[in-house]
């Protein structure tokens, strides 16, 4: 199997991910994941596509990653391997629907607009 490759967005962050088959060893940004990502909860959320498929030990995963928090970049990385998991075999793909890792969530922050603190937040009114 050659490399497949995927993109996973999410808020401002960008994962480019590259699957190759390995032993499940997960690196990001020249990183390992657990250094990358010192949060349990983080790594959790990177490798729920592949437990939910049970191949975490199939596959040698490479992400460059780029902006965003890290919970967006968690969350970028998780939508780009369910990519390439649905180009390695497309017949995963209802059960990563199933499981809501198919969707790139849409929400970003509003922006901040002119002559106020913020995007809906409004300086104080006086009358006088």
């Amino acid at each position: 199997m050659e490399t497949v490759n995927a993109i996973g967005r999410r808020k401002a962050a960008v994962a480019r991910v590259f699957v190759t088959e390995g032993t499940g060893k997960i690196i990001i940004n020249k990183r390992e994941l657990e250094d990358y990502f010192p949060s349990s909860i983080l790594q959790f959320i990177v490798k729920q596509p592949l437990n939910t498929l049970d191949v975490a030990e199939k596959y040698d995963i490479r992400v460059n990653l780029d902006g965003g928090g890290y919970k967006g970049q968690s969350e970028a990385v998780r939508l780009g391997i369910a990519r390439a998991l649905v180009k390695i075999n497309a017949e995963d793909k209802s059960a990563l629907r199933a499981a809501g890792f198919i969707t790139r969530d849409p929400r970003v922050v509003e922006r901040q607009k002119p002559g106020q603190p913020g995007a809906r937040k409004k300086f104080q009114f006086s009358k006088r």
